[in-house]
């Protein structure tokens, strides 16, 4: 029996065309991407002052309190709620303007709650946060 060796029939060329396709996507994503490299962004930075603005302290935060019961307490004290839209518009007029903090208990109805949000927007008040004090 005569033993024949195949290896040597076999091509002896590197294949190219997976060299090629990959080339070919390589100079795709260059092409895409080259033009957004050369792209200039016009930025205009701020200057430098020699008279910086003047820092003022913010004023004292409002404290108000809502109760299960629907009382309003305005830095501790009481207040009616028809005097609540007038307080708050005094303090919107205020250059800069202090932050309305609203702390309402947890039993307090979500409709009281909405109202004096609407009251302060009503009134120009911006800065509005939420306190909820656990124990309160």
């Amino acid at each position: 029996m005569a033993y024949v060796n195949k290896a040597a029939d076999a091509m002896s060329e590197p294949n190219i065309v997976p060299l090629i396709d990959i080339l070919l996507v390589l100079l795709i994503i260059f092409m895409i991407s080259a033009p957004s490299v050369t792209f200039q962004v016009p930025i205009d930075l701020p200057q430098r002052s020699l008279n910086p603005p003047v820092q003022q302290d913010p004023p004292p935060p409002i404290a108000l309190k809502i109760r299960a019961t629907g009382q309003l307490f305005w830095n501790e004290q009481p207040l009616i709620p028809a005097a609540l839209e007038p307080q708050l518009q005094l303090e919107a007029r205020k250059d800069p303007q202090p932050e309305l903090r609203i702390d309402a208990d947890n039993e307090t109805e979500y409709q009281v709650v909405a109202d004096v949000l609407a009251t302060a927007r009503r009134a120009g008040m911006t800065k509005i946060g939420f306190e909820n004090m656990p124990g309160s």
